[in-house]
């Protein structure tokens, strides 16, 4: 087993006996399913409200082991990016049916991080980008308020 801090190199670790005489079967079994996989699915609302807070606790936790800001969020934002583009072709279904671009993605998904990070871990949050945030917060939040509710 890997221990942290240890000087042994990932390079020299290797599966243990039952895990390499599972593996071809396993393999057997998830290859041909992700081979006749039906095209993917919009990301949905609430997938999309799963990703973001996972992105945001990814940055809290990144700033908690002393990562930069700007970093961290990166690094979150890209994650969640390369997610939405891999399970859902880059669609998201409350932005429309077409496939946003790998940078678009990108763009939304740093700005969910940090506005994430804000609401969840605000210590963690530069001075300056969450009193940024909290005051675009404020700004949006009366025009969502005079928003019409979805009918239902």
């Amino acid at each position: 087993m890997q221990q942290h801090g240890s000087s042994r190199s990932l390079q020299a670790l290797t599966l243990s006996r039952p895990i390499q005489a599972a593996l071809p079967m396993l393999l057997a079994m998830v290859l041909p399913a992700a081979a006749a996989a039906p095209a993917s699915a919009p990301a949905s609302e609430s997938q999309m409200t799963l990703y973001t807070r996972a992105a945001a606790l990814n940055v809290c936790i990144a700033r908690a082991a002393g990562v930069d800001f700007d970093k961290a969020a990166t690094i979150a934002g890209d994650t969640i990016a390369q997610l939405i583009q891999g399970e859902h072709g880059g669609v998201i279904a409350v932005v429309g049916g077409q496939p946003l671009s790998v940078e678009e993605l990108r763009k939304g998904s740093i700005n969910s991080a940090v506005i994430g990070a804000v609401e969840i871990c605000p210590q963690q949050v530069p001075p300056e980008v969450l009193k940024t945030v909290q005051a675009a917060l404020r700004q949006a939040a009366p025009a969502a308020a005079g928003a019409p509710s979805p009918r239902r």
